[in-house]
């Protein structure tokens, strides 16, 4: 398999990638397996970086956003201040506009405050423009659907934090600037604003449209507003994993992602800290026990070994297995570590025909990832965990090692039905968790201004048996 580099930006990046992907190729393959071709592997790696820079540094300043206003520990401003006519004036504007950006202007009290306005400078005037104000502020910073409106949502939103509502309400104030306060708010990930642009030109006629666009335009809000300068995000269902830096993408990697119900595949927000190559499984019990895999093991020692499981019974009686590196674990040849509550991490897989399908909506709650090696080691080295040459010793070792990364990456699993598709087309996604049904109907409702940040959806620990139907 050849592998291309083309070096228009970031040398030490380019390099670097090329040197995983040429690492993965040195793999040692499953016996019996053929060589997958070049086009099956994703074909040349060809990065192409838009700014000029030849270090490690510039390819990936540190992880921080630019805030509106950066939360200290600092008390921070009231939620009701004195505004002049003028500045409430600029507000109405706003919120006679907030369409553009997927919101209702009927949320934000418009005539109760064009009325007070009307009446000049008064306490009445300062408490509605306030009010109103803080709720755009809630909406565009957060997302206006609900939490119990957001199924299996459990992304953490730093935004509170970061910008704080009174701090965001004082620098309006200050400046003048009601309108460009408020749009610094707005996500910076170029599909927002895609989406703001489809939005403008979907007639409104075509209400569902228009609703599906608002629905996702919304779900940018409850992520972070700065996705950060280098990250893995994977739309569930895209099927689609992207390695993503400066918010271009490096590569992209076809998914399975987990079966509709149950082991849906939640929505979640973690860093990577880490890559196991060669990983173990440590079976479940719903297999060790439930379906008899304990007791199969203990007594077919040459079947067992055939299959890399290692059984062990403790004094009690009580059963573990424990299945060894090698092209048939079920975790394949690399697993991310990533943890989280949920026990839900990108890995691989040794049924990789599966990744043929259409509709890879298959494994119990995991993401599985194609081309799985040539990402854990480009992790690996991007993440300065290891060099080219140890990322390939590591790997085709045939022995578990955990490489621990000095520079961990953001791991975005998200969950929109209308983006961006790897093409760079705008695409709408079949709804295979029906998680819009609820989003849709809380625009229908009014905008809930009592609200939680706390996800109230059951947390699901997902006992993958990584076995396929």
């Amino acid at each position: 398999m050849k592998f291309s580099v083309t070096l228009a930006g970031s040398g030490a990046l380019a390099v670097l990638l090329a040197g995983a992907a040429l690492a993965q190729n040195a793999a040692t393959p499953r016996p019996g397996t053929p060589p997958m071709k070049a086009e099956e592997q994703g074909g040349p790696l060809v990065i192409e970086m838009p700014k000029p820079g030849g270090t490690f540094a510039d390819a990936f300043p540190q992880t921080v956003s630019d805030p509106v206003v950066q939360g200290g520990m600092e008390t921070p401003a009231p939620l009701v201040q004195a505004w002049t006519v003028g500045q409430a004036a600029r507000l109405v504007a706003v919120i006679e506009g907030i369409g553009a950006e997927g919101l209702d202007p009927a949320d934000y009290d418009l005539e109760p405050l064009k009325v007070a306005l009307a009446s000049g400078p008064s306490d009445e005037l300062n408490q509605l423009a306030s009010q109103s104000f803080v709720w755009l502020v809630e909406d565009l910073r957060d997302g206006r659907t609900p939490m119990e409106a957001r199924e299996q949502w459990f992304v953490v939103d730093p935004d509170r934090e970061r910008y704080r509502t009174g701090d965001i309400l004082a620098e309006a104030l200050a400046s003048g600037d009601i309108a460009g306060t408020l749009a610094k708010l707005n996500p910076t990930h170029p599909d927002y604003a895609r989406l703001r642009d489809e939005l403008a030109k979907t007639p409104a006629s075509n209400t569902a449209r228009h609703k599906l666009i608002r629905a996702n335009m919304d779900r940018w809000r409850w992520l972070a507003r700065d996705l950060g300068p280098q990250y893995l995000i994977t739309n569930v269902p895209e099927f689609q994993l992207r390695l993503t830096v400066k918010d271009q993408i490096i590569r992209t990697y076809r998914t399975i992602v987990g079966k509709p119900g149950r082991t849906a595949t939640p929505q979640l927000a973690e860093m990577v800290e880490g890559v196991v190559f060669n990983p173990t499984w440590t079976v479940p019990q719903s297999i060790v026990k439930g379906e008899g895999l304990g007791a199969k093991v203990l007594a077919n020692p040459a079947w067992a070994k055939r299959n890399g499981y290692v059984a062990t019974r403790g004094a009690n009686g009580y059963i573990t297995v424990v299945q060894q590196p090698g092209p048939g674990n079920s975790l394949g040849l690399m697993k991310l570590e990533m943890p989280n509550p949920h026990a839900i991490f990108f890995h691989d897989t040794p049924s990789r025909h599966l990744f043929a399908n259409e509709f890879r909506a298959l494994s119990h709650g995991c993401v599985r990832t194609e081309r799985a090696l040539e990402l854990a080691m480009t992790m690996a080295i991007l993440g300065k965990g290891a060099t080219k040459d140890e990322a390939v010793a590591i790997s085709t070792s045939g022995k578990y090692t955990k490489v621990m990364l000095e520079k961990q990456w953001p791991a975005y699993i998200t969950y929109f039905t209308m983006a961006t598709d790897i093409n760079g087309e705008m695409a709408t996604f079949k709804d295979i968790y029906g998680r819009d049904t609820k989003v849709l109907a809380s625009l229908d409702k009014p905008r809930v201004r009592e609200r939680t940040y706390v996800p109230t959806d059951e947390v699901i620990v997902i006992e993958d048996d990584l076995r396929d139907s």
